[in-house]
């Protein structure tokens, strides 16, 4: 089941482009390990499903957080399409992620867990991610 929003205000939006650092969803804040993002990039919703599948998969004991959501809708016209004719209809929808970004977190495993979970994960993202830990104030 593909995350997507229940209802947006316009169905269509543009592209943009992803700058600077996240300042907001950079700490992890439920779990104990979180994955971090080091690079920006759109996380289509099929690729987050994934993510969370490999980690449930690889340490099925692990309460797994998901922190980003697929708000962006992209678009795309079909194949064999002539030039003109409008933007094309939305196609998927993609979540917005800067570097430093928190994309998944776990909880109640160890750091050897973790690692082998969040390995299995970043394999399937298209940036390259790291893990980092739960800081204890």
């Amino acid at each position: 089941m593909a995350l997507m929003p229940k209802r947006v205000k316009y169905r269509k939006q543009q592209r943009g482009r992803v700058r600077g650092k996240a300042f907001r969803g950079n700490t992890v804040a439920f779990g104990d390990f979180g994955l971090q993002s080091l690079e920006p990039a759109w996380l289509p919703a099929r690729t987050i499903e994934a993510g969370r599948v490999a980690c449930t998969r690889s340490a099925p004991e692990a309460k797994v957080y998901i922190r980003v959501f697929p708000h962006k809708p992209v678009t795309s016209t079909p194949a064999e399409t002539r030039m003109g004719k409008g933007k094309g209809e939305p196609d998927f929808y993609a979540a917005v992620i800067k570097p430093g970004t928190i994309i998944y977190e776990l909880g109640g495993v160890t750091e050897e867990q973790a690692k082998f979970a969040f390995n299995r994960v970043s394999h399937k993202l298209p940036f390259k991610t790291r893990l980092v830990r739960r800081r204890h104030i």
